[in-house]
């Protein structure tokens, strides 16, 4: 079940003020979802800062401003990125935030770490990162934030309390991925769909975008990878690490892959879903920049054919969860749902 920020912020509030905060939450969903703007919230409600009751210039008492993500960053919040060239983050920055977790603080205020982007731990600084997470200290929290959570170890997820956000109508972020797909099926579907060659483009199309996006990923991690053997080649004497070490960063490779996967269905799915919308009169969409490709899509089917080809897609999504044959499973749904 996902949740509004502001839902998220109420559970948190209240199990703070029951005394039953947990030391580490997971806070997931994609781009635009608020992640960064509920930990900033969650950070000034274990730090209050002292309210100013006095009056501007006017007589007029002044609503205190929320800080944001970064602004809160200081002694007491340590925020940690990635930072390398292949944008991961790395083991000597999970240290340094166990080091900051274990400098006595003033009384009442919170150590709080957050990391944005916690997919991007490898597998060296996961493994120095739980000895925090499993032993904190008191007073102390941690905020991972992710929109990939399924690339985090599952002994990490497993020691979180997730709290997985909606995404805003309207907020809805596409990435480069999943807009160039958007771009394909405004080209491809001017006068609708409903003929194969149609279909056939438009999966071919699906398919070219993530072959390059796995290329792209695939030198990222091949970078990091070599960046790891050179740094610690010199400190194993076995081969077994280096195999070890490559399987990771292959497992890894497939696994953003399945996820970037995952969101260019998820942008197909939800411009069929504004097609659908607008020809039910659906003022909210999912995409509104798409607004009136959807329209004349939805201008030239019927409802019934639309429902059944949007079942096709959602068919399309449960079969690729499981070990169908990826290819086969992308050209009988899309020849469904768009032949």
């Amino acid at each position: 079940m996902a949740f509004t920020v502001d839902k998220a912020y109420d559970l948190i509030e209240s199990a703070h003020e029951r005394g039953r905060l947990a030391h580490a939450f997971l806070l997931t969903g994609e781009a635009g979802s608020g992640k960064s703007a509920l930990a900033a919230k969650i950070i000034s409600l274990v730090n209050p800062v002292q309210a100013d009751t006095g009056a501007n210039l006017f007589g007029e008492v002044e609503e205190p401003v929320e800080k944001s993500l970064d602004e809160l960053e200081g002694e007491l919040v340590r925020i940690v990125r990635p930072r390398s060239k292949s944008r991961k983050i790395s083991i000597d920055d999970m240290r340094a935030l166990e080091q900051a977790f274990h400098v006595a603080s003033a009384p009442g205020k919170w150590k709080v770490g957050v990391i944005l982007h916690a997919d991007r731990m490898g597998i060296e600084a996961e493994n120095a990162f739980l000895k925090t997470l499993e032993e904190p200290p008191p007073d102390s929290l941690l905020l991972l934030l992710s929109d990939a959570p399924e690339l985090l170890l599952p002994t990490i997820l497993s020691r979180c309390v997730r709290l997985p956000l909606m995404t805003a109508a309207g907020k809805r972020e596409t990435g480069i991925c999943g807009q160039e797909m958007l771009d394909a099926l405004t080209r491809h579907t001017r006068n609708g769909f409903g003929n194969i060659s149609t279909a056939l483009t438009l999966r071919a199309c699906f398919s070219q975008i993530l072959a390059m996006k796995k290329t792209e990923i695939s030198k990222a991690n091949d970078l990091a990878f070599r960046e790891e053997s050179k740094k610690y080649k010199n400190t194993t004497d076995s081969d077994a690490w280096l195999k070890d070490r490559e399987f990771f960063y292959t497992a890894h490779t497939e696994a953003e892959y399945l996820n970037e996967r995952s969101k260019v269905l998820e942008c197909i799915i939800s411009w069929m879903g504004d097609v659908i919308r607008q020809k039910c009169g659906v003022v909210e969409l999912d995409l509104p920049d798409a607004h009136a490709s959807t329209s004349n899509v939805a201008k030239a089917h019927d409802l019934p054919e639309l429902l059944q080809r949007i079942d096709a897609l959602e068919e399309l999504r449960a079969n690729l969860e499981t070990n169908a044959q990826e290819q086969l499973a992308l050209e009988v749904a899309f020849l469904k749902a768009f032949g």
